[in-house]
């Protein structure tokens, strides 16, 4: 499974996750497999600026399946709703 956390910087694991989930500057991606971490990576979005769905499109492009958020939109939620990805 591979997991999305909106994060304020890009030290993956050790970075505080973003209060906000649409104006995060960094994702850290977490794949994990049964209850272990295989990988971690920090991708910075692409986006000076972003529309509805930009971001929910960007993460699906990743393959992510999963989002943990502190919170985030109704709009962003029915995106990843429509595209099959839990947000948590």
């Amino acid at each position: 499974m591979r997991i999305a956390v909106p994060s304020e910087d890009e030290r993956g694991l050790d970075s505080n996750v973003s209060p906000h989930f649409g104006r995060a500057r960094f994702y850290t991606i977490v794949d994990v497999e049964g209850s272990e971490i295989r990988s971690v990576r920090v991708v910075q979005t692409p986006f000076e600026e972003h529309g509805p769905g930009d971001i929910p499109n960007f993460l699906r492009s990743l393959g992510v399946d999963m989002v943990l958020a502190y919170g985030m939109g109704v709009r962003a939620r029915q995106f990843f709703s429509q595209m099959g990805i839990q947000v948590v």
